[in-house]
């Protein structure tokens, strides 16, 4: 189905976070998140509206010291300027071929202006979502149906000429949306992990788990995301507390670890590991380790191998997953997966389940989170995630936000009514994700349109600037 893109409104919403975070080298107390609206036309003269929502990060898509985070904000502002100007420049076309059409000329703008290829990548990713929504609502069809039917017309292109089309029909048309998913538990660089690291005097008393201990007892999940900061010493003493709370109390339990760029070189996280390894303390924790997500700086990462580490756990690219090009780069210096995150493209992420399907044993894609704020964002993350076959998802901005504090009464009780399985309200509380058993269920998510079954109030919004000044 062919449609234009007739208008963008473009809106920002702030909120302060219920406990800081940090990863890599920023720690975060407030969040700003962008969200769309857009109106499409049809080539039988009807229009539909669709949205999105993504946060705009500060020292993930750009970690650049030179650049503030009020400029990181700004990249992302001209990310998505460029895209508007190229996606409206165009006539109508299939949904996919606005995106495959203007990925290389959206790439060139943005290398010209400064921006790296996550950055000029985030505005596509924004539009391609909420195109997606309008158009789902105009032919009353789920974001699982549109996929599994290719209504988008996703096909093989020059962008990759690893995936021919013969790959490609039946591997979307197998895709089945799952109807619950788990909770991968992030453990920030600072967060509390005992009552013994959140005095009284500290405590946000909403409710809510504070301490990894309270959020293991809380949600009962069984699996966990563990950053890391680049100081083995340091690393070493953290990764020893974290076993000790969850070696106690969260039973067969997985994890992850993430190095967020904090390494050099492939030794550097090497020698981590080998250490990890020679203390009996983190014998479990070595043992429940899945995978290493991204432990090698950005610059570095793709240009040598790291079978080295890859001998002692699969290894994953994030951060480096910048172009349509970069997993199969990646592959063949011995990465065995790649992230999905819908800020990097949802296009991207069924691209690359793709080429996992073809790849075979050994090679797989995890479901990220770039704080996914409760709502909008959250959804159709978790939409995309559940049909690509993925059955747990980092989540942590229901941990580190108050639900959907940042929204007004009456937009958190649609969402509620609209998912009840997703959200539960209680008198006086913020609209919060129900995780309890470490699961999300989604069989709400299946409206028509892309997972998105309430209205957002706009009006409550603060209409987005430029970010011309980049």
């Amino acid at each position: 189905m062919k449609v234009k893109l007739q208008e963008v409104e473009r809106y920002e919403r702030h909120v302060k976070m219920r406990l800081a975070f940090r990863f890599g080298v920023i720690t975060v107390t407030d969040a700003t998140q962008a969200v769309i609206r857009v109106r499409v036309s049809l080539p039988d003269g009807r229009t539909s509206q669709g949205v999105a929502a993504e946060a705009l990060a500060a020292k993930w898509f750009d970690k650049s010291p030179e650049f503030t985070d009020e400029q990181n904000f700004d990249q992302l502002r001209r990310s998505l300027d460029l895209a508007i100007e190229l996606y409206r420049a165009q006539g109508f076309d299939n949904a996919f071929d606005l995106f495959a059409g203007c990925y290389a000329e959206q790439q060139k703008r943005g290398g010209a202006r400064g921006l790296n290829p996550l950055v000029a990548a985030y505005g596509p990713a924004l539009l391609d979502r909420a195109i997606l929504d309008a158009l789902g609502r105009a032919a009353g069809k789920s974001f699982a149906a549109m996929i599994a039917g290719n209504l988008p017309g996703i096909r093989a292109t020059s962008l990759t000429p690893d995936i021919t089309d013969a790959a490609l029909a039946p591997f979307l048309a197998g895709l089945k949306p799952g109807q619950s998913i788990d909770v991968r538990h992030t453990v920030g660089l600072v967060d509390p992990l005992t009552a013994a690291d959140r005095p009284v005097s500290e405590r946000v008393n909403d409710g809510l788990p504070e301490t990894l201990e309270e959020v293991v007892a809380y949600y009962r999940g069984r699996y966990y995301k563990l950053k890391v900061g680049g100081d083995i010493e340091a690393d070493l003493d953290r990764l020893g507390r974290i076993a000790a709370v969850l070696d106690a109390g969260a039973g067969d339990y997985r994890a992850t670890l993430d190095g967020n760029e904090q390494y050099d070189d492939v030794e550097g996280i090497v020698e981590l590991w080998r250490r990890v390894g020679e203390r009996p303390a983190l014998a479990r924790l070595v043992k429940s380790t899945l995978f290493i997500e991204q432990p090698i700086k950005r610059a570095v990462a793709l240009s040598r191998s790291v079978e080295p580490l890859a001998r002692l756990r699969p290894v994953i690219i994030d951060e480096s997953d910048g172009e349509l090009s970069s997993f199969p780069a990646a592959l063949k210096l011995g990465y065995a997966g790649v992230s999905s995150k819908n800020c990097k493209g949802f296009y991207k992420s069924i691209l690359n389940a793709a080429r996992v399907a073809k790849l075979g044993a050994g090679h797989f894609m995890s479901a990220e989170d770039l704080t996914t704020w409760p709502g909008t964002s959250v959804q159709q993350d978790l939409a995309l995630v559940s049909l690509l076959g993925l059955t747990h998802v980092e989540r942590n901005a229901h941990h580190f936000i108050d639900g959907m504090s940042f929204a007004p009464e009456g937009e958190q009780k649609a969402f509620v009514a609209a998912h009840p399985d997703l959200y539960e309200k209680q008198d006086g509380k913020p609209a919060r994700l129900k995780a309890r058993g470490g699961k999300l269920m989604l069989g709400s998510l299946g409206g028509p349109g892309f997972a998105v079954g309430a209205e957002m109030d706009f009006k409550s919004m603060k209409p987005m600037t430029s970010g011309a000044a980049t």
